[in-house]
């Protein structure tokens, strides 16, 4: 896999650097960025949690950093008490300093055979150790009280971005969350990537595919795992979407009848209500297609929207798609999610008479 940062890295638009001050937290080396630029002014404090793409370590999150931080202190300049923001990177399980075997961040094709379940329950740890460094970095980088951090958001990219969706669903202290080139509906994606592995279970039953789910590769007892947690999985299991037409997700999901909505709603109330996501995808991303999180992402986009029958619950969406991009963060993905995460603090938590929204464009 390319390093998926490497063409933001390459666009010559370099931010001014932020100030870093490395903590051992829980056992985790974590970089904060922005703690110097900090007026001592601003009693409330944001948090941007930054979580790295597979193969790749905090460091790569460094740029993002320094940009977003750039951006929020330029626009407060002449508020001495507006909000702060600093933003924290760590390595992702399995990864830089906490890597215990390589081969488990690799592939199929790159002869690893738990490639799901590896990949899934990465990334998910990740997003436990994102809820468990919440509890105690403000003792650590505020141990005096000197600012209180008061918000919390997630971006990620690739890996980073599936953990972001899980930090999104199941962590309640984060209220926004961009997800850059990451799938919200793991079994779609990683039964594709079976097919095109050519993995025996997809090959060799008849039709090709009908075996796959439940096979090795994708165990039933991982299956179960990932409908806990993945955002297609914890959500469509309650949804009747009439009889299967083989492994992979394909044509419109029927919105839930009045019961399932029922069953829903105290779900999608505690996992996502007032919160702000930006979906950031490329068009011609082969790693993780964008299409094989489209049939959800559409199911999902007309729940939430206005009239959609969760539209009271004020989710706000943005699906943006890069045509030209393909598995990586490009300058125009990079300059959506700064402008995302300033005007999302502009705006504050406060979600009260607010309708769920969904923008979708094309950049």
């Amino acid at each position: 896999m390319t390093d998926p940062l490497k063409s933001l890295n390459d666009s010559g638009k370099p931010a001014p650097a932020i100030s870093q001050k490395v903590y051992a937290i829980a056992g985790i080396s974590v970089t904060v960025f922005g703690l110097e630029e900090l007026r001592k002014e601003a009693s409330e404090v944001a948090c941007l949690w930054l979580l790295h793409p597979r193969l790749a370590t905090q460091e790569r999150m460094t740029g993002i950093a320094n940009s977003t931080i750039t951006d929020w202190n330029t626009r407060n300049q002449d508020k001495s008490s507006a909000k702060g923001l600093i933003a924290v990177s760590f390595d992702q399980r399995n990864h830089g300093t906490r890597t215990v075997d390589p081969l488990a961040n690799e592939s199929w094709k790159k002869g690893n055979p738990r490639h799901a379940q590896d990949m899934f329950s990465i990334f998910q740890g990740t997003a436990k150790d994102t809820s468990v460094l919440m509890d105690y970095l403000p003792s650590y980088t505020f141990p005096n009280g000197e600012h209180k951090i008061t918000e919390n958001l997630v971006l990620g990219v690739s890996l980073g971005g599936h953990a972001a969706w899980s930090c999104l669903l199941h962590e309640p202290r984060v209220t926004a969350g961009v997800v850059i080139i990451g799938c919200p509906d793991y079994v779609n994606l990683m039964a594709d990537r079976a097919r095109l592995s050519k993995l025996p279970s997809w090959t060799k039953s008849d039709p090709p595919g009908a075996e796959v789910l439940g096979s090795e590769a994708l165990p039933t007892s991982f299956l179960e795992t990932v409908n806990r947690y993945d955002p297609a999985g914890m959500m469509l299991k309650h949804v009747d979407c009439g009889p299967s037409t083989g492994p992979l997700r394909e044509g419109p999901l029927p919105q839930p009848s009045e019961s399932e909505q029922q069953v829903l709603r105290p779900i999608l109330t505690r996992a996502l209500a007032g919160k702000r996501i930006l979906n950031l995808s490329g068009g011609k991303d082969k790693l993780v297609p964008y299409h094989r999180g489209e049939v959800f992402l559409n199911w999902f986009k007309e729940s939430i929207s206005s009239n959609g029958w969760f539209g009271d619950g004020a989710v706000s969406l943005e699906d943006i798609i890069d045509e030209t991009a393909a598995h990586e963060v490009t300058a125009k993905m990079a300059d959506e999610a700064v402008r995302f995460i300033s005007e999302t603090l502009a705006a504050g938590p406060d979600k009260a008479g607010r309708r769920g929204s969904v923008r979708e464009s094309k950049i």
